[in-house]
């Protein structure tokens, strides 16, 4: 007798578990795909090239003003006195670390560029996100492109389409 209550309670259980889990809804988007498609994105990507570009011409003045540097020590070379040959060494060993440095410096230039860029388009992104996840009653919305995600089946809403036409894109 102890038994069957037993069992009674955990088919009711059961029973109820798989009712509730019937009602939730889950959501998946490609998050990376939808970002590249919008028209703020290629905007973003066209100033942050521009800039790159910019930064690209300055380092190759700065090469042309090396190469120049080396090849007017090397024509002179044998002909130098020792202390004017070492600090022209010196002077060629320094500008070459000022190259150096300001490819770094450009590198983080461009990195901090483009998350002041892309940081309004993942806001806006993940608002519209949130909105039709709330909209539709999803419990989650999951990210496919980041391939955490290892199945997803035909029940979960695919939310691209719900989540373009909040950011107007088409």
């Amino acid at each position: 007798m102890k038994f069957l209550k037993v069992l009674a309670v955990v088919a009711v259980v059961a029973f109820a578990g798989k009712a509730q889990a019937q009602d939730l809804k889950f959501g998946h988007i490609n998050i990376q795909e939808l970002v590249m498609q919008l028209p703020d994105k290629v905007a973003a990507d066209k100033s942050l090239q521009a800039e790159a570009t910019k930064l690209q011409e300055q380092l190759q003045v700065m090469q042309q003003d090396l190469q120049k540097k080396y090849n007017d020590y090397m024509t002179q070379r044998d002909s130098l006195p020792d202390l004017i040959r070492a600090t022209k060494e010196k002077e060629i060993q320094d500008y070459e670390q000022r190259m150096q440095q300001y490819s770094q410096m450009a590198q983080q230039t461009i990195g901090q560029k483009e998350q002041q860029l892309l940081q309004p388009i993942i806001t806006k992104v993940q608002k519209a996100i949130d909105e039709v996840g709330q909209e539709q009653g999803l419990v989650y919305i999951f990210d496919i492109s980041s391939q955490v995600v290892v199945y997803h089946s035909n029940k979960s809403i695919d939310c691209a389409p719900l989540v373009k036409a909040k950011l107007g894109v088409q």
